[in-house]
């Protein structure tokens, strides 16, 4: 299942620089995954100092 980026997101960008397929963009001041770009790595999960990308 792909990640999704949860409220907790704090638009720093971590995630997007460290997705490898380039799934996360950002939109109205939050980022977002494209769950059909997806690979459900976990890279933006451990790039994020929030904890923001969660599995659904």
């Amino acid at each position: 299942m792909a990640y999704k980026i949860s409220d907790e997101c704090i638009a720093c960008g971590a995630c997007a620089e460290g997705c490898p397929v380039g799934a996360i963009s950002e939109a109205d001041g939050k980022y977002v995954i494209d769950a059909d770009a997806c690979i459900d790595c976990g890279a933006c999960a451990g790039a994020c100092p929030v904890g923001a990308p969660q599995a659904e």
